[in-house]
């Protein structure tokens, strides 16, 4: 008998991008909706790198959400990053995490560290502490192909970054590669990653498929199918070093249609029900709760959520606005719907 209602502890997204302003309150509420709590990233403008600027920034995001919603913040590293200052914040409780973006990596990675070794100081204090680093794992050399950049970071960075500091807790976000998730498999404990729905749905011709598609743009950039596959392997495997992180990021349909279109795929709006979809074709619903609502927490230190979230076998035709953004699956139909 096909299975109609699945009900789970409320989950968690272990990597959102919340932006600020009138985009904060247009995005906060859909995240909030279905996530009990999310790793809130640091990419504003100017960058989150004070303990007072991650509160207030913290304060307005609830305004946005809603009381029910737990921000949890994470501190911009950059070369010049105060050992001090982490340690302080994460004492305090603002602080959960710190995300180390490669100088232009991505969306406003601009002021991100240029050379690990500049921050080495701040990795032997986190790693003291037990504060966790997340990690945009690519590497931004002119020379090294996009499709090959998550590959290269693996050998040239983080490699030698998990020899040096055993005991750090990492997290290596929205991996996309074979590579990376061989490597999370055989890493130690302390090193886990998150997975987004559209690293699970797409392949890299997904960016071209008739035309060119900006909406199926995002960093790191979608591989090839037999990345693909293997990043959905992971996600399903029950294996607790794997965890939900939607990387939803959200941009005006026209920054992302044009000549410059930016990197990032919204989809906050159904993301339970985009991740349902794999668990249920790859024969693993029985998985899917450690994934969305289990792994991150434990990796975290963190309590599981109370209540819970139901989804229901609802077909759902996605539209292709949401609040004038355009949504990840818009115009798709997906089988699954998330129950009032």
């Amino acid at each position: 008998m096909t299975l109609q209602r699945l009900t789970i502890r409320r989950p968690d997204d272990w990597h959102v991008h919340l932006r600020d302003g009138e985009m904060l309150s247009k995005v906060a509420p859909y995240t909030a909706r279905q996530f009990a709590r999310a790793i809130v990233m640091p990419n504003l403008v100017p960058a989150v790198t004070r303990v007072e600027v991650a509160a207030a920034y913290r304060d307005r995001v609830v305004a946005a959400a809603g009381e029910s919603f737990t921000p949890l913040m994470t501190c911009y590293l950059t070369d010049d990053a105060e050992p001090d200052e982490l340690a302080r914040g994460f004492a305090e409780g603002v602080w959960v995490a710190a995300k180390l973006y490669p100088a232009g990596a991505t969306t406003n990675s601009a002021s991100g560290v240029t050379d690990i070794r500049n921050i080495g100081p701040v990795l032997e204090r986190m790693q003291q502490i037990g504060m966790t680093l997340c990690i945009h794992g690519e590497v931004t050399d002119a020379d090294v192909d996009v499709f090959d950049r998550e590959a290269v970071f693996i050998d040239r960075i983080l490699t030698p970054l998990v020899r040096e500091f055993p005991a750090l807790k990492i997290v290596l976000e929205h991996i996309t590669t074979k590579q990376a998730v061989e490597f999370v498999a055989a890493a130690p404990d302390n090193v886990a990653a998150t997975i987004t729905p559209q690293h699970l749905h797409l392949n890299r011709n997904a960016l071209f498929k008739g035309g060119l598609r900006p909406h199926a743009y995002c960093l790191p950039v979608v591989k090839r199918e037999e990345h693909r596959l293997a990043v959905r392997k992971a996600a399903v495997s029950g294996s607790p070093k794997f965890f939900l992180g939607t990387d939803s990021a959200p941009h005006a349909r026209e920054a992302k249609e044009s000549p410059c279109g930016c990197a990032g795929i919204f989809n906050a709006p159904y993301a339970l029900e985009s991740y349902v979809q794999v668990f249920e074709d790859e024969g693993a619903l029985d998985k899917f709760e450690g994934f969305a609502s289990e792994h991150g927490a434990g990796f975290y230190g963190l309590p599981l959520n109370e209540g819970s979230v139901t989804l229901e076998r609802v077909e759902q035709r996605i539209p292709e606005r949401v609040d004038e953004l355009v949504p990840f699956h818009a115009g798709d139909l997906l089988r699954w719907s998330l129950a009032d």
